[in-house]
């Protein structure tokens, strides 16, 4: 799995085809990468843990993952993936465009799906075992996954049934649930800031340039940054200029200090400090490791 395509956080590839809007495939942490970092797309996508154990987190909600849970993510939705303690966690991504299952169509299944899709109607976005309805939804998720794996004849006509079959499940079970809000200020603000990072991290950034994106002082910036995402921007931002690093170091040729200026690094020392301190070893030996 190539993790490059994770690092824009508004992800405007799509990972369908036109033909058959659905794509499933296995990940793991940290074996493939070491995390997924924060980003949202327009497909609705289903994790699926298969074994051990990590850390979801969906509009800035933490999630304990572990073998048999299943995370619903809908269209929009921030969502990152990651370790927990130094855990390995297979999972498998199912990402589909709403449209595959009938949602903004013109009928009552449309409405009903489109109602759930984008937030009208709520649904616990952890589906495990405490759930009466667990069984039968992750009995759909092992029908996909064995029709997907023979891939007979008209397959996708079952991918579809099973998949709609799955919302159905979810919602004649969540029958009194409320709306929820969708578009929460403080995550439209996160978006704010993230996609400016990832347009502007080859360049340096100061605490005054990114509170300004959003809108507000340097001080409150500072503490809404934290708040939101666990860690101050400085060190958020070095982190992920070292992540676009280490991707650079196994996908390119580039000099270690091409790279380092390539990631908005302005001091050589400075870049491999910090990526011994996030990765244990110096930009060098994780090249030569890796490869």
């Amino acid at each position: 799995m190539n993790s490059m395509k994770y690092e824009n956080y508004y992800e405007n590839k799509s990972h369908t085809t036109p033909d058959f809007p659905y794509n499933t495939y296995l990940c793991s942490i940290p074996l493939d990468f070491p995390e997924v970092a924060t980003h949202w797309h327009s497909e609705a996508e289903l994790i699926v843990i298969k074994k051990g154990r990590g850390i979801i987190e969906i509009d800035l909600k933490l999630y304990d993952a572990e073998e048999g849970n299943m995370f619903l993510i809908f269209p929009g939705q921030l969502h990152s993936i990651r370790q927990k303690n130094h855990c390995i966690m297979e999972y498998e991504n199912i990402i589909f465009e709403p449209s595959f299952v009938g949602a903004n169509t013109d009928d009552l299944c449309g409405e009903l799906l489109s109602s759930l899709f984008d937030g009208r109607f709520s649904c616990s976005v952890k589906i495990d075992r405490n759930l009466a309805y667990y069984e039968k939804a992750a009995g759909c998720i092992e029908n996909i996954d064995r029709l997907c794996s023979e891939k007979k004849y008209g397959y996708q006509l079952g991918v579809k049934g099973n998949l709609i079959e799955f919302f159905h499940i979810i919602v004649s079970n969540n029958t009194e649930s409320v709306p929820i809000d969708r578009n929460d200020r403080s995550i439209e603000k996160v978006k704010l800031i993230l996609s400016y990072i990832s347009e502007n991290y080859t360049h340096k950034i100061t605490i005054d340039e990114a509170a300004a994106v959003c809108y507000y002082s340097s001080s409150h910036f500072m503490k809404f940054f934290k708040e939101a995402m666990g860690e101050g921007f400085i060190q958020y931002l070095n982190n992920y200029r070292l992540r676009i690093a280490a991707q650079l170091l196994i996908a390119t040729d580039d000099s270690i200090i091409i790279v380092a200026e390539k990631t908005g690094f302005e001091n050589l020392s400075y870049f491999n400090r910090c990526f011994k301190k996030r990765f244990g070893v110096t930009p060098g030996q994780y090249r030569n490791g890796i490869r």
